[in-house]
């Protein structure tokens, strides 16, 4: 798309110029070659602005032998990854950040809907996955909130963006929810759980850090989750951000992935 600057009724000066210069545009799109790279095997990633201390961290460390696609996790980006995973594009997912979930159940307004998690269990595809961002709900906008929520714990992200604190009951529902959407995967499945906070605000000091809300996050995967030898629940002592929590993810993930 380019702006035509004037109305397009007839040439002038200004026409032919933005005219000429859609044209080029066109002609060296059509006529351009997108150099060739060695192929790696592909992996999906997710990430909010308050994991990304552990996605960088696992990315770092994989990025050698894999080409690591990171995708926001804002709806739109678990949706566009799951249909990756469908086409046979993925080879894996370290789905570190599965905040989508928390807005398809409460109201928020980034949800992935409720397919969520559904193409790995199509495809049984290896999958290491964690509660990042699990300990909120997204809105835009103060005013925009809606009425029932506006007592509560509320994060001004920025001036467009307002997060909730996700409270122990929608906690223990996200964990069951999601333990439910796990035990349908009969691939390769590891589920971190980092019980030093799940977020960069949720930690001691931070806006978010409340233990009960994330212990009935907690108990709820850890109640719920059918394991076997395939499907595995692991409770580490970390925060999501620690480097040793990316280094567990990157490590499941290599022993399912081999």
């Amino acid at each position: 798309m380019m702006y035509s600057v004037t109305d397009v009724s007839g040439l002038n000066r200004i026409s032919r110029v933005v005219l000429g210069n859609a044209a080029h545009a066109i002609a060296g799109m059509a006529r351009g070659v997108i150099p060739q790279v060695a192929a790696k095997p592909a992996i999906g990633l997710t990430m909010f602005g308050v994991t990304t201390a552990c996605v960088t961290q696992v990315t770092a460390r994989l990025q050698e032998h894999y080409d690591c696609l990171v995708f926001h996790a804002t709806g739109t980006g678990g949706q566009s990854m799951e249909k990756l995973i469908d086409s046979g594009m993925l080879v894996g997912v370290i789905d570190v950040t599965t905040t989508e979930v928390c807005d398809h159940l409460v109201g928020g307004v980034l949800s992935a809907g409720p397919d969520r998690l559904g193409a790995i269990a199509r495809t049984r595809i290896p999958y290491v996955g964690s509660c990042g961002a699990l300990d909120m709900v997204n809105f835009w906008a103060a005013d925009t909130v809606p009425a029932q929520f506006r007592h509560r714990n509320l994060y001004r992200h920025n001036p467009q963006v307002t997060l909730m604190r996700t409270n122990p009951d929608e906690c223990g529902q996200i964990g069951e929810w999601i333990a439910g959407k796990l035990n349908a995967c009969d691939g390769p499945v590891r589920f971190l759980i980092p019980e030093g906070g799940v977020s960069a605000i949720d930690a001691p000091g931070q806006s978010f850090h409340d233990p009960e809300a994330d212990k009935a996050l907690f108990d709820a995967l850890s109640d719920n989750l059918r394991q076997t030898q395939d499907r595995r629940l692991i409770r580490l002592p970390l925060h999501i951000n620690d480097a040793a929590f990316s280094n567990a993810l990157v490590q499941n993930f290599l022993d399912i992935a081999a």
